[in-house]
């Protein structure tokens, strides 16, 4: 029998063929790989059909346009379906699916077929009509339709082959143009798109300053305002080292997901490489692959970060570091040993630069928390002491104070090494120092004679030096938890510390460590201060010279207080300055220096009053007033800041002594003002009573020179310090003056400090806390608004300076939120009561509403005011005389004097008309003859009545821009009997004549 012959392919059959293949893939997932195999067959039999066109010279694909035309209309069901649509969402990823179906067919065809590269194939062919089609939907008018367009490109742009380059070029404008959509949705999916695309860029092929596609996506990732836009931007960019600066930056983003994400998928993802087949060990986010700076600002950003899944996962992200930073970088599977965590805690503090802030320490901590393992198998024997690095004395440290915050005695007592022990492993450590001290003095003298100079030699041996005293830190602040309860062990370590102090070869930043430990060995504060004193005497009369290190042997005498007495030395008489040599002078200056710094430190840790301890009247007079009278810089400040500290404790010697300070404030260079400045802050708010406390006669003058002060300070840090200070001053009450809130504000919106960022970033504190503080402190920043405003608003029209100025409707704003009483409560959590019933924006409607009668305003300056009517929270308890003057004085505004712009009209009358609802029964019986008669109000009725009508008053022509007028104008102006003056800072010398002017303008409109 013979076969059956086929019968012919129907190209009328697709119509119902394709329809269903669809309708199957937008059911479920499951069934697309079964329809991929039945698309690709009748697109394989339609494409069979073709037409002989010009006399057979070509041929007419009618199968093929026949099947992208049926495929195509199916697409087009599905693009107008909304985001999370599930049909839509299958129907896209069949597209997807199918297109890396047909292109592995055809490389699998190409290859069989041995088909020339020249030679376009069905696939390749519908794949580029696909994309032409899509692409004429990029610019549709209807979003949804944009967002599935992109949607299907993105998807489908990995799978498309070879394309040719004008297809190319065409797919990369019209995505780039995407990415600044107003659609976040379909900037999203133009991201993903992109990134897959830049794979296959060459940079190279660009025309000169044509940004490449890596460059657009980095930038959408730093600067798109839609958070899911940066997050698309920061999940799919190449794992690339050159793009890692942009990646670490986004732990700074304001969305917390993201924050996170980049310790989750970009940090640990890529911190072993994705291919370990590869030569390398690590990837490019390896903790040895990163600079130490990077490494800082990781940890520093992630567990700083105010949202705990970010802590959370940066903490993670060092628990992964310490298992990978083994010097093959592969990640440890044995289970832990004791010897094992040591070495890799190590390793892992050498990442770090252990003097920087607390990165290291706040690092090695967040470890010991999320992993208990290691944790739990940590010791330290014997033999671990016996060679002290910075690392492992770090190490040792941080673990146990660790412990002691855990209240873990059990770890306690099996880590702490013995006190005894501990001073002479500290006492070895310190004597090498002092060998390599003497070595590097004895190196330069040899230097110097024979004229040679090893630069990288003499770095090493600083590097190591500046181990060796980082080490011993370390081993001090250990000695503070040490059980002290072992006598021989505790005379041992006061000896030793005692005996470092008296050595001038000890460094200076181990003198606070060594007084630390002193303080705890001592009894007393009076016996911390006799041997501190002892020490200072013997510095400067050292008698018959000793040898350099700290001897072993253990005096066994003993105070009545409980400390090694020190022997009696022979005091000799100093040697007169005229009879010294320049030598000597200098030598002399160095000592006085070291007793000084002792000094500072001793005092910075006493905490009794300075008639307690008469043992320092000698230091007084013998050390620290000579200090204060030297020339040179260094000695006279450090002898500013001993008295300043003596003034702390010493309340008689603050008063006399304050002036003093005063003095040294106005000619001191930068350095010196700064220092004297923190103890002229410090005295005012540990002695309150005496300088700005009720009836202090310097009260006044305290203010007016703080004020002139800041008027006339041109360095940032230091006018950053005056403001911190005066801030500290009015939070705590002491300082109540609404001249100096007032110039704080002035302070705060000047664009002369815009780029002060420490100043704004107090204030910007200050304001919120200040007025949420309390009631009274509301009332003042209400009462100083209206005098602000006025010049504020006079100063902003003449400014013609560079720098953007705040405007005035912003600065409504910010007086909106500071005076609204409902924020203040929530700010007190509970205690502040009745917040509700506060009437302090009524209050200030008040002083708004009389301000406007005055005709010195700019229209938009009334325009702003009126608005801010609108934002004040009315109580519904309150006075009803408050209510009745208020509404008299809007009814008056309406009639004599009412806005001239159409905007502020409104919101006038959208105001009275709030009012009127508000406080309908209060108003109910209203009569203006009636409030006329009382006599408390007869200065309101005499302000209103002296009020000229303007309704003659022609509008001012509209301005363009920015308010500008000329500084001519006159400052003069005719204020309402509501208002009352202010003070501005004046200007800052050397600056630009822009600012100048701005703070003159200022300094003319308000006046006190």
């Amino acid at each position: 029998m013979p076969a059956r012959t086929p019968a012919p392919f129907d190209l009328a059959s697709l119509q119902n063929a394709l329809p269903k293949i669809f309708d199957q893939a937008q059911t479920t997932a499951a069934n697309h790989q079964k329809n991929f195999v039945a698309l690709y067959k009748l697109q394989s039999e339609a494409a069979a059909i073709s037409e002989p066109v010009q006399n057979g010279k070509s041929l007419k694909l009618t199968g093929e346009r026949a099947f992208e035309d049926i495929f195509h209309d199916m697409l087009l069901r599905v693009l107008p379906l909304k985001k999370g649509t599930t049909v839509a969402d299958r129907i896209v990823k069949f597209t997807a699916g199918y297109t890396k179906f047909i292109t592995e067919k055809n490389m699998e065809d190409r290859k069989k077929n041995d088909i020339d590269e020249d030679e376009d194939t069905t696939s390749e062919r519908f794949l580029s009509h696909l994309v032409n089609f899509l692409l004429k939907g990029c610019t549709a008018k209807d979003k949804v339709v944009r967002f599935r367009v992109i949607q299907c490109i993105a998807d489908t742009i990995t799978h498309l082959g070879e394309i040719d380059e004008d297809l190319y070029a065409s797919l990369r404008s019209a995505l780039l143009d995407r990415l600044r959509d107003k659609e976040p949705t379909v900037r999203m999916q133009a991201v993903i798109a992109l990134t897959k695309l830049s794979y296959s860029e060459d940079p190279s092929e660009l025309e000169d300053g044509e940004p490449t596609i890596l460059d657009t996506i980095l930038d959408a990732m730093a600067h798109d305002v839609s958070a899911d836009v940066r997050r698309a931007a920061l999940t799919t960019l190449p794992p690339n080292p050159q793009i890692l600066p942009a990646l670490l930056a986004r732990s700074r983003d304001v969305d917390a997901t993201i924050r996170k994400l980049v310790y989750t998928n970009v940090l640990e993802k890529f911190c072993l490489p994705t291919d370990r087949a590869g030569a390398t060990t690590v990837g490019f986010t390896h903790p040895r692959a990163l600079t130490i700076a990077q490494r800082e600002m990781i940890v520093r950003n992630g567990l700083g970060d105010r949202e705990e899944s970010v802590k959370a996962a940066a903490r993670n992200l060092l628990g992964a570091w310490v298992d990978v930073v083994r010097s093959d970088g592969s990640k440890k599977e044995e289970t832990v040993k004791s010897e094992g965590i040591i070495e890799d805690m190590v390793a892992f503090l050498k990442l770090f630069d252990l003097t920087e802030d607390t990165i290291a320490e706040d690092a090695l901590s967040n470890v010991l928390q999320v992993r208990m393992d290691i944790y739990e198998h940590m010791e330290f024997e014997e033999d671990y002491w016996a060679a002290i690095t910075p690392e492992r004395a770090f190490l040792a440290r941080v673990f146990i104070e660790k412990c002691i915050e855990k209240n873990d005695a059990h770890k306690i007592d099996a880590t702490l090494p013995i006190t005894t022990m501990a001073a002479f492993r500290i006492q070895d450590a310190y004597n090498a120092l002092v060998k390599h001290v003497e070595e590097d003095a004895a190196r330069v003298t040899a230097a110097e004679f024979a004229g040679a100079n090893d630069e990288d030699e003499r770095a090493r041996r600083e590097e190591a030096r500046l181990d060796q005293e980082f080490a011993i830190g370390e081993l001090l602040r250990l000695a503070l938890h040490l059980d002290y309860g072992d006598e021989i062990g505790r005379r041992k370590m006061f000896q030793l510390v005692q005996g470092m102090l008296s050595q001038d070869v000890l460094p200076e930043a181990l003198l606070a460590r060594c007084l630390d430990v002193l303080r705890v060995l001592s009894p007393s504060e009076q016996d911390l201060i006799r041997v501190v004193v002892e020490v200072v005497h013997e510095l400067r009369d050292p008698g018959e010279p000793e040898a350099d290190g700290v001897k072993d042997d253990i005096d066994d005498t003993e105070t009545e207080m409980g400390s090694p007495r020190r022997p009696q030395r022979v005091a000799h008489l100093p040697k007169p300055v005229a009879e010294m040599s320049p030598e000597e002078k200098a030598r002399m200056d160095a000592v006085d220096l070291r007793c000084l710094a002792l000094c500072i430190g001793m005092l910075e840790r006493v905490h009794g009053t300075f008639e307690e301890n008469s043992t320092l009247e000698g230091i007084l007079g013998e050390l620290i007033i000579p200090a204060v009278k030297r020339r040179e810089m260094a000695l006279r400040e450090k002898g500013l800041v001993s008295l300043g500290l003596c003034c702390l404790i010493a309340r008689r010697m603050a008063l006399s002594s304050f002036q003093l300070f005063l003095s040294q404030v106005q000619s001191a260079p930068e350095v010196l003002k700064i220092r004297v400045l923190q103890i002229i802050f410090d005295i005012l708010m540990v002695h309150e009573g005496a300088f700005l406390g009720p009836g202090s006669p310097n009260g006044e003058k305290i203010i007016e020179f703080m004020l002139q002060l800041l008027d006339a300070e041109e360095q940032d840090r230091v006018q950053a310090l005056l403001v911190i200070g005066i801030s500290k001053l009015m939070l705590s009450g002491l300082v109540t003056d609404e001249r100096v809130l007032q110039t704080l504000v002035l302070v705060f919106i000047s664009p002369e400090t815009a780029t002060n960022h420490e100043l704004r970033q107090c204030l910007s504190y200050f304001f919120p806390v200040y007025s949420y503080s309390s009631v009274a402190n509301q009332q003042r920043m209400r009462k100083i608004f209206v005098p602000l405003y006025e010049s504020l608003t006079k100063a902003y029209h003449e400014w013609d300076g560079d720098e953007d100025m705040v405007t005035p409707t912003q600065v409504t704003l910010m007086f909106v939120e500071w005076t609204d009483p409902l924020r203040a409560a929530a700010a007190a959590k509970g205690l502040r009561k009745d917040s509700e019933k506060d009437p302090i924006h009524l209050d200030l409607a008040t002083d708004i509403v009389k301000a406007l009668f005055s005709v010195d305003y700019d229209k938009e300056d009334k325009k702003a005011l009126c608005q801010m009517l609108g934002k004040l929270f009315l109580p519904d308890e309150v006075d009803d005389d408050k209510v009745r003057v208020l509404k008299l004085l809007v009814t008056n505004l309406r009639s004599r004097r009412p806005p001239r712009d159409t905007a502020g009209k409104n919101a006038l009358v959208k105001f009275d008309a709030a009012l009127s609802k508000k406080y309908e029964r209060q108003l109910e019986n209203f009569s203006e003859d009636e409030f006329r008669k009382l006599e408390e109000l007869r200065e309101l009725f005499e302000f209103l009545d002296d009020i000229i009508p303007d309704f003659d008053e022609e509008d001012e022509p509209p301005k363009k821009g920015r308010k500008r007028r000329s500084l001519s104008v006159a400052t003069e102006t005719t204020t309402s009997a509501a208002t009352s003056g202010g003070r501005s800072p004046s200007p800052r010398g050397g600056k630009s004549k822009a600012k100048y002017v701005y703070i003159q303008l200022l300094r003319a409109k308000m006046l006190y």
